[in-house]
């Protein structure tokens, strides 16, 4: 299974990021287990506080720059960092840069806005 990133169309997840599903077994019918998405968040945006009881995420910041809160911890992000985000801990990214914050992520089980809880 292959697919282009044009022929992706972007959607806004709970949490307020725009979201192009690159892969994910609910959209492609391929695979069960996991799903790789982009994530773009403007300048000065962020998305809100939540977590997924289920799912472990991995960020891989592309470009641009954020402040990641991951449970009581709050750091700088910026291209080539990959975060782990175990399940059922608070996260949330703000874009402290003048660019697009560009996030790869990756999700196990694949994402569902049945498995995010605002916490906001």
């Amino acid at each position: 299974m292959k697919t282009r990133y044009e022929d992706v169309e972007p959607y806004v997840t709970k949490d307020g990021s725009e979201i192009r599903e690159l892969m994910h077994p609910a959209v492609h019918g391929v695979g069960r287990n996991l799903s790789l998405a982009e994530a773009r968040i403007p300048p000065g945006g962020e998305t809100k506080l939540h977590r997924h009881p289920k799912s472990e995420e991995i960020y891989h910041v592309l470009e641009g720059k954020g402040l990641m809160r991951l449970g009581n911890e709050e750091f700088e992000i910026v291209p080539g960092d990959t975060i782990l985000i175990p399940p059922g801990t608070p996260h949330n990214v703000r874009n402290t840069g003048a660019g697009v914050l560009r996030l790869l992520c990756a999700c196990a089980p694949p994402y569902s806005h049945e498995d995010t809880e605002l916490l906001d």
